[in-house]
Parts: C-alpha cells; structure tokens; sequence
C-alpha cells in the first residue's frame, strides 16, 4: 500500500511517501542530502528493492519546496546536516504513531549529507534505531555524534570516489557501533555505472534484514 502524508516535524510540515508491504520485517526512512527529494530516482530504485524483500520505506522531503527553491541560489542548507537530522527525528516520532509501524523495527537510508543527518538522528535516539546505511554518504559530517551512534552501520562507497572513500574510513574508526564498509569496484559518487546501484540496493536490503530480524523479540511458541 502506497500513500503520500503531510508530517509535521516541530518546526515545519514536510511531505512523505509511505509504502506499507505486507509481513513487514521493519520500516526504512530515506534521507537525502540538499538538490534531492523523495522524486530521486536513485532513492525510489533502491526502495523498489527493499519492498521486494519485505521492508516497507518512507521517502520524505526533508526541505519544504520553499526552503528548496531558496537552497538552489544561496546553498545556505547545503550542509545543515543539523537542521535535516532534527526534521528527521521528526519523521520518526510521526512514524512510531502508526499502527502498522510503531512495533517495527526503523531503520535510515541516507546519501550524501543525508547519511550525516541519519546518523545524527540516531545518536539523538539511539534505542529506537535498528539500523543504518549509507550510500556515498558523508559520514563525517556527524563529527562528535558518530561515537554515540548505537545501530549498526553500513557504508557503501564507489571505488572510483577516491575522497569520499576516505573521509568514510575515517569515520569508521571513529564510530564505537558495529560499523561495516563496503566498496562498489569502478563506481563513482552517484553510482551511476551498470549494476552499480543494483549492487547498492542488495548490500542495503541484506544489512536491514538481518539487523531488524536481531531487533525483534524471538516469537513464543503456542502449545
């Protein structure tokens, strides 16, 4: 089931796609850095995946179509990751109101800027996060939340994006959580080569599956 929602996040109301699958193993919110939007067609590829295989998503514009069209000339939110992390936490605690999703596991997808803004929003709430991915992310502009991130994370580089490859080590040794990083071979920061995305999608879809199935209470058998 597919529907669009109005989210009031605090400051701000934000809109959001919400695909509902049946026998959900958890729900996946998207985080896109500045220039993006729940329209991406990266984003919208890899959440075709995820439903495939059992996990619901949430594609939301963390900017107001406003504070886009500002952002176009002034780039003045270009790397608020502080502002996109708190209309994320935001996201999340509309999200934990909603039957079908509040026993779920929840789970951050984040690119560019956007993975530093779920990071940070996991740190803010560390219990309620089950899991973390990031696609050609930013990690390192989390700076001093990385080291309280509790969820385990994923961080999915092209090997041709020779610096973003390495401001993501460096962010990897400063993260105590389980903290995982894969390299697409020949790919460059937007994925953009044949299979590249296709490979980033099955990494995200295998590391939300097995950490949302760890986060679920084991099932009590009926005698």
């Amino acid at each position: 089931m597919h529907e669009t929602f109005s989210i009031p996040t605090g400051d701000t109301t934000i809109e959001g796609d919400l695909a509902t699958v049946d026998r959900s193993h958890g729900t996946v919110v998207f985080a896109h850095g500045s220039g993006s939007g729940r329209f991406s067609p990266r984003n919208r590829h890899v959440a075709r995946t995820l439903q495939s295989r059992g996990l619901s998503t949430l594609l939301v514009d963390l900017l107001t179509l406003e504070e886009e069209r500002s952002e176009r000339l002034t780039r003045h939110l270009r790397f608020d990751v502080d502002l996109l992390a708190r209309r994320l936490v935001g996201v999340t605690r509309w999200l934990t109101t909603l039957p079908a999703h509040a026993p779920l596991p929840i789970g951050y997808f984040g690119a560019s800027t956007g993975a530093a803004a779920a990071l940070i929003a996991a740190a803010h709430d560390p219990t309620r996060i089950a899991a973390i991915v990031s696609r050609g992310g930013r990690p390192d502009l989390a700076a001093t939340s990385l080291a309280e991130v509790k969820a385990p994370t994923l961080l999915v580089v092209g090997g041709s994006d020779s610096d973003v490859l390495i401001l993501n080590r460096r962010a990897q040794m400063a993260m105590r959580a389980e903290c995982q990083l894969e390299v697409v071979p020949g790919a460059t920061h937007l994925f953009e080569e044949p299979g590249a995305l296709d490979r980033v999608a099955r990494l995200a879809s295998e590391w939300f599956l097995r950490c949302f199935d760890a986060a679920q209470p084991p099932m009590r058998s009926v005698s």
